[in-house]
């Protein structure tokens, strides 16, 4: 915890421009950043607070609330430390794309496809964005919010049948 509490210091002192928010939700810190930074903060925790290994991305759709609809969502590891700490970065709607984490951690590939295909959210700079759960041909991204239930072009659910 000490390990971490020392990395967000450093990168309040280091990207105070680029930090949305900064806090603590039992015992884990949660960092929100601009998405023009994710590259630079990703590679700094990894280089200078040795935060080596990226565990989870994923993503929030965040549909009727204000701001912006999606928030990406990094978790990382320091196995040095025996420590971890979130890293968000909010993507709108109408500009639904950040950045590929694959530049600084390799296991962000299959990550970036997961989120890609069930999201939409497109990652510049990513080396094989193609779908990997739903064929080439499925029309839209079963985990936004507005996806019909059932899929496309599918009755709705009625309900269950007696």
């Amino acid at each position: 915890m000490a390990d971490t509490n020392r990395a967000v210091e450093k990168l309040q002192g280091t990207f105070a421009a680029s930090l949305v928010e900064v806090k603590e939700d039992r015992g884990d810190w949660i960092v929100t950043v601009a998405k023009e930074a994710i590259i630079p903060v990703l590679a700094f925790l990894k280089n200078e607070c040795a935060f080596t290994m990226l565990t989870d991305v994923t993503a929030v759709d965040y549909l009727g609330k204000p701001g912006d609809r999606f928030v990406m969502v990094y978790q990382l590891t320091s196995v040095l430390h025996k420590d971890r700490i979130r890293i968000k970065a909010p993507v709108s709607e109408a500009d639904c794309r950040i950045e590929s984490a694959t530049q600084v951690f390799a296991s962000a590939n299959w990550l970036e496809r997961e989120v890609y295909d069930l999201f939409g959210i497109s990652f510049d700079k990513h080396p094989d964005l193609r779908r990997i759960l739903m064929t080439p041909d499925w029309v839209g991204y079963p985990l936004r919010k507005d996806y019909p239930l059932q899929g496309p072009d599918r009755e709705p659910y009625k309900g269950r049948l007696s």
